[in-house]
């Protein structure tokens, strides 16, 4: 490329595709990938300058980019095109043949003759080749199919057909679009897209701005929307905008718009709902600050787009809220009553479904859920319950929690689905299930369990506190994993639609938080496993076949998870060695520690290709393990080696089971010298059977030993 010619060619290039509202939810990614995919189809194209920089636009109204050194033209690029083989494209005298003229005339290519063709082998035979010299592409024939096929690949959520103005006509896009802006600096390019041609003509803020905004040129278009158009175009810009206002209007009255996710993503919504964003504060009756707040606050968030206020010192919710309009007034009342009169039915509603849900207790509720499917093969809700039951009982006794209080917290567990606040605000299962417990004066340990119930990870250590939490946590996700599996509904690629890997994940959750608790009986072991509590699972379907391999399925799956959890935090190649194993889940972090400082030791590597030989050996060999008989270690290198494991398997021995996993591996570290010694000394494979099975017990009772904690040979490099 000729960089002191282009430079003198290039210009700024606006695309502006002007809609009716586009969805909410996915207006950031749709102009993303507008912009996107522009950029991407000019640069194959040749047509971006060196240092061009890509700025997009996003409003409910409007997809759009700017793109800050374009070319008028790109550069004329070489290319070389390969035909077909010489055999089949030239007769015996060298002269084009009928199936060459037909390729040549279908590429444009009539003018060539042989002798303007290339020949080139590919090893086995030659093939001809056109080369030459292509034109650069015109930027509006590089722009319009740029166009076309960034629109094409748009993640439309829900693709809509509509008739263009001759009535006749129609196309499919996610809104009807009206206004096309292309512009190279001043000037129009001249592209269509949807039935509509390129100008300069775009649209302003419906009530505040300019209704027709002529654009003068690439460069002036967002200043132009801001001052004529009174629009934000900057999808980042309007939301730091709003998150501006939004914090000193909270500043101002001495709250706070909370920083949990949801606050965040209602950020993004309202950013994609309004162009020209202006805050105000409105409030509600105080008296409704009686309803638990998670109803106020979806209802307020989810229907609304209100931001609620929280008090900074205690947390708690305030009754004052803020709203995004997209109107600035000198005077905003109107706006505020109007909100504030839209808002408060929504309250009354919640309520009445709060006071009306506590006449009725949740243990009165449970008949009804006997109507309740949870799934055709496995049966109602209440049925699910009763699983779900036995499996906490289950949990419950091998972690010392009140087992009492788990099959409590179980049988109640989903009487909520039956309640008004649910029905309207299916989010709120297990939340209001806590309240209503509560109102109902459960022990705190059963409205903490109920109230837990759904969360993706259990977060806290289990203690006395939460540890019929920990019991109703693992045994509903231990009974959905085994059902939902059980009956074929495995997960594959993305579509995973009853939460398998959400609820192997918070079993793994569950069993890392077990190292940390004080149980409730002080000192009793932990002796929950997940081999043994997804089988205990599997035997409470009854009659409901579920394979007996499901259990080993569904347990390699949930350390498949744990691979792909722990791979972010942990070297792989450790991770493996560990999980080659399946040990206990809430030993795994700690024994990946364990293996993580052995194979920084100057014995780790030198041990683990010895495993690895032995693995390797073992394997060849083919032979059952079998007790080795000192009598027949004739070599003073096998003999020492034996010597020295009788001397170190006690020690190793009880590190392991006092979880000691760092000591276990740096005590069988001590083994190196032995076995470097063994394997220089000593042939394994002895022509007497009864030396060469000798030697591979002892390798087999080494192998044992030393792998114990992790599969060491993985460590081998």
């Amino acid at each position: 490329m000729n960089h002191a010619a282009t430079k003198q060619t290039q210009h700024p290039l606006l695309v502006e595709l002007v809609t009716e509202e586009l969805p909410p939810k996915a207006l950031s990614k749709l102009g993303n990938a507008f912009a996107d995919g522009i950029t991407t189809g000019l640069a194959q194209q040749h047509l971006l300058a060196e240092g061009c920089t890509t700025t997009y636009f996003a409003t409910p109204r409007r997809l759009a980019v700017t793109l800050s050194h374009v070319l008028k033209q790109a550069p004329d690029q070489p290319f070389a095109e390969k035909l077909m083989p010489v055999k089949i494209g030239l007769d015996e005298n060298g002269q084009a043949t009928t199936a060459l003229k037909k390729k040549l005339d279908a590429k444009g290519w009539s003018h060539l003759q042989p002798e303007n063709l290339h020949t080139e082998s590919d090893g086995k035979q030659d093939y001809l080749y056109a080369k030459g010299t292509a034109q650069g592409a015109p930027l509006a024939q590089g722009l319009q199919k740029a166009l076309e096929e960034a629109v094409a690949n748009l993640p439309i959520p829900k693709v809509m057909r509509y008739q263009l103005a001759d009535g006749e006509t129609s196309v499919k896009f996610v809104r009807p679009a009206h206004q096309l802006v292309a512009l190279l600096g001043a000037d129009i390019v001249p592209v269509t897209l949807l039935g509509l041609e390129a100008g300069r003509i775009s649209s302003g803020h419906r009530f505040m701005g300019q209704q027709s905004i002529e654009i003068q040129s690439a460069d002036t278009y967002e200043t132009q929307l801001t001052k004529e158009g009174r629009i934000i175009p900057s999808f980042e810009v309007r939301r730091d905008t709003i998150r501006k206002q939004l914090e000193t209007h909270a500043n101002a009255l001495g709250h706070t718009i909370g920083n949990d996710p949801e606050t965040w993503a209602l950020l993004d919504e309202v950013t994609a709902l309004v162009e020209h964003p202006t805050v105000y504060t409105g409030q509600f009756d105080p008296a409704f600050l009686d309803v638990p707040p998670e109803c106020l606050i979806l209802t307020m968030r989810l229907n609304q787009k209100y931001f609620p206020l929280f008090d900074p010192a205690s947390g708690k919710l305030t009754h004052q809220f803020l709203i995004v309009s997209n109107m600035e007034v000198a005077d905003p009342s109107n706006i505020v009553e109007g909100n504030e009169r839209v808002v408060r039915p929504r309250l009354a509603d919640a309520q009445f479904f709060y006071n009306t849900d506590r006449k009725t207790s949740l243990a009165s509720r449970l008949e009804a859920l006997e109507s309740r499917v949870y799934h055709n093969k496995l049966g109602s809700q209440r049925e699910r319950i009763e699983r779900v039951r036995a499996i906490a009982r289950y949990v419950a006794e091998n972690i010392g929690a009140d087992t009492n209080d788990a099959d409590r917290a179980a049988l109640l567990a989903k009487a909520d689905l039956n309640t008004n606040m649910v029905g309207e605000f299916p989010e709120l299962q297990g939340i209001m299930g806590g309240y209503y417990a509560q109102a109902d004066n459960e022990p705190a340990s059963v409205v903490n369990a109920i109230t837990g119930q759904y969360q993706i990870r259990l977060g806290s250590p289990i203690n006395t506190h939460n540890e019929t939490t920990a019991a109703l946590f693992i045994a509903e996700r231990a009974e959905t994993l085994i059902g939902i599996w059980g009956i074929g509904l495995i997960p594959s690629g993305e579509r995973d639609p009853y939460g398998l890997r959400r609820a192997a994940l918070g079993i793994i959750s569950a069993f890392e938080q077990l190292t940390a608790g004080a149980y409730l009986q002080p000192g009793q072991p932990n002796k929950l496993t997940i081999t043994g509590l997804l089988e205990f699972a599997r035997n409470t379907f009854g009659d409901t076949p579920i394979s007996e391999d499901v259990v080993a399925e569904v347990s390699h799956f949930i350390y498949e998870r744990y691979r792909n959890l722990l791979a972010s935090e942990f070297d792989r190649t450790v991770i493996d060695a560990v999980l080659e194993l399946e040990p206990p889940l809430n030993e795994v972090q700690t024994r990946i520690q364990a293996c993580t400082a052995f194979a920084e030791l100057p014995e780790a590597q030198s041990l683990a290709s010895a495993n690895k030989r032995i693995v390797n050996l073992l394997k060849k060999a083919n032979v059952n393990m079998q007790t080795v008989d000192p009598q027949l270690l004739e070599e003073p290198a096998e003999q020492a080696l034996e010597k020295l494991i009788n001397e170190l398997e006690p020690r190793a021995h009880k590190q392991f089971k006092d979880g000691d996993f760092r000591g276990n591996l740096t005590t069988l570290s001590g083994v190196r010298d032995a076995v470097d010694q063994f394997f220089n000394d000593v042939m394994v494979m002895a022509p007497d059977p009864a030396l060469r099975d000798n030697r591979l017990a002892l390798l087999g009772r080494l192998k044992q030993l030393m792998n114990q904690v992790a599969d060491i040979s993985r460590l081998a490099q």
